[in-house]
């Protein structure tokens, strides 16, 4: 039976999550964060199969408007190791997908979804998810990469190079309350997609955002904690294309290295990599995790 997910599910559905995604570490704090902290969080997406008050299947999606497309995501899925191959996967999607089509979605992905995710693709290693995504008639379109950095390394001192950059103008510090607006406005015109992360991250204590600015201006920042809270995750990080090369970006990424060390972190997750290179040389990070990008065009 496919029902909507219930309050008093959380805890089966948590365990649920533990058995099935043996590489991972999930807490009950991080899915209180992906399922209600979600901004576009629709109850109608999140659906249990089980009968007789056990949950053996699990399955969230959420839609987002994305540059122009209505994209439905499957942000969380599982099903418990002794319920597999009874088609409980394909029911959950069955119905889920329809609820996409209700919703004018134009596609569907798994698990990358911007502004609140918890992985940014299928891991490989879980084999029974890449078999379900081509079978319900996925294509993988693209790969990304998670890094992990050894926060042991190094004290992540900067002030000698925030002296240089002072001197010509550019200067690094903490956000406050009081950038909340104009920072959040600066993402809006050249990182759009990342607000909501950035926004959770001023939720902190302290406020988990460090910004650049010249002339009294933001021109750059760096967040951490904007997402899978207590996970050492790094991110997101933007820079104006006209400061690029004068070594803000490291500034801004070894001050963020350090909170999370001074948390006590001992590694730090930098998710979802484009510029693996820049990580590789300021910050020692190295390739942790690889992700399978899967999408469905619903016609």
């Amino acid at each position: 039976m496919i029902r909507k997910y219930r309050d008093e599910d959380f805890d089966k559905v948590l365990g649920l999550l533990r058995d099935a995604l043996v590489h991972d570490t999930i807490t009950p704090e991080i899915l209180k964060e992906k399922i209600h902290e979600d901004p576009n969080f629709d109850p109608k997406m999140a659906l249990v199969a089980g009968e007789d008050g056990e949950v053996s299947g699990f399955m969230l999606g959420v839609t987002r408007d994305v540059r122009g497309e209505r994209i439905g995501y499957l942000k969380l899925m599982a099903v418990a190791p002794d319920q597999r191959k009874k088609g409980v996967a394909r029911s959950l999607y069955e119905k889920m997908e329809a609820l996409f089509r209700k919703a004018g979605v134009q596609k569907v992905r798994i698990f990358d979804v911007p502004l609140n995710y918890f992985q940014p693709g299928i891991d490989p290693r879980y084999t029974e998810a890449l078999c379900f995504a081509w079978r319900m008639g996925f294509e993988r379109f693209d790969d990304t990469s998670n890094l992990i950095v050894d926060l042991g390394r190094s004290d992540w001192e900067t002030s000698d190079k925030e002296e240089k950059l002072a001197q010509e103008g550019i200067h690094i510090r903490r956000a406050t309350e009081e950038d909340r607006v104009e920072l959040l406005r600066f993402i809006e015109d050249e990182f759009a997609l990342w607000r909501h992360e950035v926004s959770m991250s001023f939720q902190r204590d302290p406020i988990a955002v460090h910004i650049a600015e010249v002339n009294d201006t933001i021109r750059g920042f760096s967040a951490y904690n904007g997402n899978n809270v207590g996970t050492g995750w790094f991110g997101p990080m933007g820079t104006s294309g006209s400061l690029r090369g004068k070594g803000i970006g490291e500034v801004l990424l070894k001050r963020c290295l350090c909170d999370l060390k001074d948390e006590g972190n001992k590694k730090a997750i930098i998710p979802w990599v484009g510029p693996i290179a820049f990580y590789a040389h300021h910050a020692g990070a190295r390739v942790d995790r690889v992700f399978w990008r899967f999408e469905k065009p619903l016609r």
